[in-house]
């Protein structure tokens, strides 16, 4: 993804410690093509635009913000209808990008899907959340905030931990807090173990496993150790991102089909091959023996375009 020029401020702003958060641009679309014509037009672009407000105006961490420094996202509800009256089954499309250093460019940092927004919602109803009672007096209400919450912390603390390690450390634990008190509900999924192998439980769960401790090096070597040092030196940002290969592959030997290896590749297919296809060609033949291994989705691409 590209992005308009950075201003000379935020990139004097970016250091290793993270002074300063960044906290959301985001942009949400509800898509309620599937719904019918029971429903008036109206209540849905009420819900998307109170659905931003609720993102982009609420204060997520306690540090200080500039406007340059908030997170690019992007938030896709696709609505399908129930038996029940204002009740919706969803599909969450959530993406996030990390602007390099000295580039214009946009990393992606998150890219995910989740299948199981169960939540109900009448027009103009209030998108209330707080983080000392997630689950409110009706879960059904409650779950699509605390959901879109769950995301907002999730990708705060991927951005933080591509600038400082462990940096996003304390807003996975916020995200815990929602998945442990999360709504219970008949419909309502994705906050259990038993609910999936991959849902919000076990991405959270996996970056605050002390067992994969290792993920919060691989996020931080790849973006603040490689792709912002690209630009500086070239050669040594791709040996940097190889590495990284290197560590995730070791990391997935020893914990197999584990959720957070999966998530890290989504997203990240292009950029990779392009980051290695100026590489020489030992470094490229690894780069891609590596990635067809650990991203078998798109170990064709990897295999034809890093010949």
């Amino acid at each position: 993804m590209i992005k308009y020029i950075l201003s000379l401020f935020f990139l004097s702003i970016v250091t290793e410690n993270r002074l300063n958060a960044q906290e959301l641009n985001a942009r949400v679309t509800v898509n309620s093509n599937r719904v019918g014509n029971t429903v008036p037009r109206s209540t849905f672009q009420t819900l998307q635009n109170a659905l931003t407000n609720f993102l982009n105006n609420r204060k997520w961490t306690k540090n200080v913000f500039q406007p340059v420094e908030k997170i690019d996202c992007n938030f896709l509800l696709n609505l399908q209808p129930t038996n029940e009256a204002n009740v919706y089954s969803a599909s969450l499309t959530v993406q996030a990008a990390r602007p390099v250093l000295n580039t214009t460019y946009l990393s992606p940092l998150v890219n995910f899907q989740d299948e199981d927004v169960l939540f109900k919602y009448i027009e103009f109803q209030q998108l209330e959340f707080n983080d000392n009672r997630v689950a409110g007096i009706d879960a059904q209400i409650s779950n699509l905030t605390a959901s879109f919450a769950y995301y907002a912390y999730m990708i705060i603390g991927f951005d933080f931990d591509s600038y400082a390690l462990k940096g996003g450390e304390p807003y996975f634990q916020l995200a815990q807090n929602i998945v442990n008190n999360a709504p219970e509900a008949r419909g309502i999924s994705g906050w259990k173990p038993f609910d999936g192998i991959r849902n919000r439980y076990w991405i959270v769960e996996n970056m605050l496993n002390s067992r994969y401790a290792i993920m919060h090096d691989i996020f931080y070597n790849y973006y603040r150790m490689s792709l912002d040092k690209l630009y500086q030196d070239e050669n040594a940002g791709r040996a940097e991102m190889l590495n990284v290969l290197n560590l995730l592959s070791s990391f997935n030997a020893d914990n197999p089909n584990t959720m957070i290896n999966q998530f890290f590749f989504q997203g990240k297919t292009t950029e990779l091959i392009k980051i290695f296809s100026k590489a020489q060609p030992q470094d490229k033949l690894r780069a891609s023996e590596l990635l067809q291994k650990m991203d078998l989705t798109n170990a064709a691409r990897y295999k034809t375009e890093l010949q």
